[in-house]
């Protein structure tokens, strides 16, 4: 029962840190109260991107006659089929986890975990029975759940999170998206390319309002070319649910509006998961519903860790990961660098994707940048266009006293794909010369990135 470390939670931040905790020669308990993998693997990031490349083929069959390909009969969304494609990714993702745990060694306890004083995490069964267990070190990484507004509340059936839009009964005729967030915007688009009627309201003057103002206003036009209907400024005040549709209540500039839908999603963020935890008992501090902790996770109490959704920062799943290899490789002694919280990469996988790392247009002239900005359209690419993709663009940002990258914004195909390529050379301190000088591959939607940094220095051929 004794172990050098124990992780409550098995999520992309607490499966990652167990095992490399694991490869470091320590002995690992992880405490797991549902499935392996936790909210990423089995209702979150996997599942999601399941539901939406099926969206995407769907999508692609319904024009299949724009690419000289004549499909006969009926093109029909089979909801049902759809939903259990994804449950079944998830199912061989999680499985995936249980045998890397295998692999590594690692002891999956199953039940829900709480901090108790003198190092010891006491786990309660699904029959009720408690057992403690003790560790040198005990990581938190207990994630997060879909936040619950005052007036939005989820009753699971009418207004409903983002677990029951993934394996709803069937596929309804009309649906209100309260918030366009990435999780948002992308049931929006999921939906609507199935042919549900879909509403999408937004609290903030922008869709994706935490992107670019231009990537914002280019997905807002996609939606709205598709059919999709955007409200922007725009709040839900009320839903009634008596009847056999809400009647959703928006509040917008022009005064209010009732929509009917067969189900209100509620998309408007994550609400952490602390309760029950014995963070209170224990002395562990917490601000504004998260967990302090310094520059490698360690919270106020000796040899308690935090990281992922319940510490500061953005709540995503590569960022947890990176967290957790930081916060074990830190207890085991090794040299390691705090995390750049200025260089993670934020995607959202709709039709078009956007995909950002760094400051935005806006930001950085606020902080007071001189700046260069490189703009390339999809439509000048020929891969783009060969594809018939020909929506969005890719954007980059420089300082232009000293030449630093300070953000690249894009949106259209395969940007999710192409992100990665600035988030190494901001790493790498590259300069724009460098990457115009790099040669890139044609034709490709990669190209965008070299072309958009050529347009920054005077530089582009192709616009």
């Amino acid at each position: 029962m004794n172990y050098d470390v124990i992780v409550i939670g098995s999520g992309p931040g607490g499966y990652v840190a167990a095992i490399r905790a694991s490869q470091l020669g320590m002995k690992v308990a992880v405490v797991e109260r549902a499935e392996l993998g936790g909210i990423c693997l089995n209702w979150g990031c996997i599942p999601t991107k399941a539901l939406l490349k099926s969206a995407q083929v769907y999508g692609y069959l319904s024009h299949a006659a724009d690419y000289g390909v004549s499909v006969s009969g009926d093109i029909k969304a089979d909801f049902e089929a759809m939903v259990k494609r994804s449950r079944g990714v998830a199912e061989g993702m999680s499985k995936g986890i249980q045998f890397l745990f295998k692999k590594n060694k690692i002891h999956h306890i199953a039940g829900t975990g709480k901090l108790k004083s003198g190092k010891a995490v006491e786990v309660t069964d699904a029959e009720g029975k408690k057992t403690d267990y003790q560790a040198n070190h005990i990581i938190l990484a207990t994630g997060a759940r879909s936040r619950e507004l005052p007036n939005l509340k989820q009753d699971g059936k009418k207004i409903i999170g983002y677990r029951e839009a993934m394996t709803l009964d069937k596929q309804p005729e009309s649906m209100v998206v309260v918030g366009s967030g990435a999780i948002g915007s992308e049931f929006a688009y999921f939906y609507h390319t199935i042919g549900t009627r879909v509403t999408l309201v937004e609290f903030m003057p922008n869709v994706v309002p935490v992107e670019d103002e231009e990537v914002s206003k280019q997905l807002e036009r996609s939606f709205k070319k598709s059919g999709m209907k955007v409200m922007t400024s725009s709040t839900v005040e009320s839903v009634d649910t008596s009847g056999d549709l809400c009647k959703v209540t928006v509040k917008t500039k022009k005064g209010e509006e009732i929509i009917e839908a067969e189900i209100v999603l509620s998309a408007v963020g994550i609400s952490t998961n602390l309760e029950g935890l014995g963070l209170e008992e224990t002395g562990v501090a917490i601000d504004k519903g998260k967990v302090v902790v310094d520059d490698f996770y360690k919270t106020s109490v000796d040899g308690v860790y935090a990281i992922g959704d319940i510490v500061h920062g953005p709540a995503l799943a590569h960022v947890a990961s990176h967290e957790g290899i930081l916060c074990v490789e830190k207890i085991a002694g090794k040299h390691v660098e705090p995390l750049d919280y200025g260089n993670i990469p934020g995607c959202t996988y709709t039709q078009p994707e956007i995909a950002s790392v760094g400051m935005t247009e806006k930001a950085a002239r606020e902080a007071g940048y001189d700046i260069k900005v490189g703009k390339f359209p999809y439509s000048a690419s020929g891969k783009a266009s060969a594809a018939g993709s020909k929506e969005g663009f890719v954007k980059v940002i420089f300082d232009a006293k000293y030449g630093e990258w300070l953000g690249a914004h894009m949106i259209g195909d395969n940007v999710t794909e192409m992100i990665a390529e600035v988030v190494v050379a901001r790493k790498l301190e590259t300069t724009g010369e460098e990457i115009i000088k790099a040669v890139h591959p044609h034709p490709t939607m990669s190209e965008a990135v070299m072309e958009a940094v050529a347009a920054a220095y005077d530089e582009v051929i192709h616009i």
